[in-house]
């Protein structure tokens, strides 16, 4: 019971996040800049501190986005007529989020600007990482994608139903980390057959089509293995 009140809890938690990315297209946005800000921070070889830094500014856009967009339904319900203190109320909140951008731009700049002068000035190497660190910004990438992609076909739920399957892209990812990192072919059996029976899950409870279970696997091993055989 606990387990599944915890799982209900984030089910609903995480429907915001898709309710959000479905209707709200800055949202969408901030998903995808965050995404590609990641992406560039791994390219140049960004120190794991600033990288740690670029990714919590980006997490803190993203939450004021999200805040402002839940601040504009709580004023509509209270205020659905038309209001100059509902108007501020909004304007205030779109510019809490318009100060949380201005910053981050400023820190991302100062932080990536180096890293991007260099490049132009000496070529661009792309930077190689551990395995953990590419599994890690694998998952992200891939749930961040399994976001959008759910709140552009708005169906099912973060956790049952919808295109792709959130579980098969996830565990097909975690998948193929567990081969590269590994490098043992029995745990990548292993890891395969429980990422097929995790999927295969999906289907038994009738929370997926076998197409949403297939391309959720096929994004979620695709992506990961992409990022691999970039940066490893």
């Amino acid at each position: 019971m606990p387990l599944r009140k915890w799982v209900n809890s984030a089910n609903h938690a995480i429907e915001g996040v898709l309710h959000a990315a479905r209707t709200q297209r800055h949202v969408r946005f901030h998903l995808l800049a965050a995404s590609g800000i990641l992406i560039l921070s791994f390219i140049l070889g960004v120190k794991k501190d600033e990288f740690i830094l670029i990714s919590l500014i980006a997490v803190v856009v993203i939450l004021a986005e999200m805040l402002n967009s839940a601040l504009e339904v709580t004023v509509d319900i209270i205020s659905p007529q038309k209001s100059e203190k509902a108007r501020v109320a909004k304007d205030i909140a779109a510019g809490a989020v318009l100060i949380t951008a201005f910053g981050a731009s400023i820190i991302g700049y100062s932080i990536l600007a180096p890293y991007i002068k260099k490049a132009f000035s000496e070529g661009l190497h792309i930077a190689k990482h551990t395995g953990e660190d590419i599994a890690i910004i694998a998952l992200v990438i891939v749930l961040i994608l399994v976001v959008i992609t759910k709140a552009h076909f708005g169906k099912g739920h973060p956790l049952r139903g919808g295109m792709p399957s959130g579980h098969a892209a996830l565990s097909f990812s975690v998948w193929v980390s567990a081969t590269y990192i590994s490098e043992n072919y029995i745990i990548s059996i292993l890891t395969f057959i429980t990422a097929v029976a995790i999927a295969q899950s999906r289907l038994s409870v009738k929370a997926h089509n076998a197409w949403e279970v297939i391309l959720g696997a096929l994004m979620g091993s695709l992506i990961t293995f992409v990022l691999f055989k970039v940066f490893y």
